[in-house]
């Protein structure tokens, strides 16, 4: 079994290593590193991880999964770049950066894979997309799998589809969460309380997922066997298409996939 380094304790790192550790990796084949004191005592107490400088964990793993902010990976290349053997693997985690930033600042025929994950890794149920870079094979993508396939499902995309996967899924979660917390409001308009409307939104939510998941239908088909001619469904939809719904989140995944290209041309 590979050791893994987690280079970058924020959110996204500490995502994937507690994924890894849920899943059985173990604890022995794991690092991570952080830039602060405290960071380190927390990941230190929280999962007995052992916490090092970057050099010693290019030094130490097989797997550099890097997920440090993109403006900060300029930099953490300048410090251990030239200094990562080429038969480690690069996983990168920095949303909007290509794997061309990478092997410019990397021995020549280093592999790098780029990684879009989400948030739902914190339950097991991620969607990561999966990319090799020019110097990746099939033999790395199949570790990378390994590693994120316990953290929920995984596919393998052409890089040139990553921006797009980052509007899709990557920032997805964000506008469940923001659709379910208008229908809770809207529960409590229309007269239920609170908590009523949470269940109420939160389940219907679960139970759709499941469907659209596991039954293999076209969302249109299922939308339709619950809208009756003349009926309360109908009438919602009407007034969600009068109010351009569907061409507002168009609009939103332009923009978050804008958003992500911006991000790589800025980091040079």
């Amino acid at each position: 079994m590979h050791t893994i380094a987690v280079i970058g304790a924020g959110k996204i790192g500490e995502l994937v290593l507690s994924g890894l550790l849920r899943s059985g990796w173990p604890v022995e084949k794991l690092l991570v590193t952080a830039r602060r004191p405290e960071r380190a005592k927390e990941l230190t107490e929280r999962y007995g991880i052992r916490v090092v400088d970057n050099l010693a964990a290019v030094s130490e793993a097989d797997v550099l999964a890097v997920a440090v902010k993109p403006q900060d990976a300029g930099a953490l290349l300048d410090e251990i770049g030239t200094k990562i053997p080429t038969d480690k693997l690069i996983v990168s985690l920095c949303a909007g950066l290509p794997t061309s930033f990478f092997t410019l600042r990397l021995p020549e025929g280093t592999p790098v894979v780029r990684v879009m994950t989400n948030t739902p890794a914190l339950v097991d149920e991620a969607m990561t997309a999966i990319s090799a870079g020019p110097h990746a094979t099939g033999a790395h993508l199949a570790i990378v799998e390994e590693m994120f396939t316990p953290l929920g499902a995984t596919i393998r995309v052409p890089e040139s589809q990553q921006d797009a996967v980052t509007a899709l899924s990557g920032s997805g979660p964000a506008y469940f969460y923001l659709l379910v917390e208008a229908m809770i409001d809207a529960g409590i308009l229309l007269g239920l309380p609170r908590q009523v409307a949470h269940e109420l939104i939160v389940q219907t939510a679960i139970g759709s997922a499941v469907m659209l998941r596991d039954s293999g239908e076209h969302p249109v088909k299922l939308r339709e066997q619950v809208t009756s001619p003349a009926g309360t469904t109908i009438s919602a939809i009407r007034e969600l298409e009068n109010h351009g719904v569907r061409a507002a989140l168009l609009s939103a995944l332009e923009a978050a996939r804008d958003r992500a290209r911006e991000i790589a041309s800025q980091s040079g």
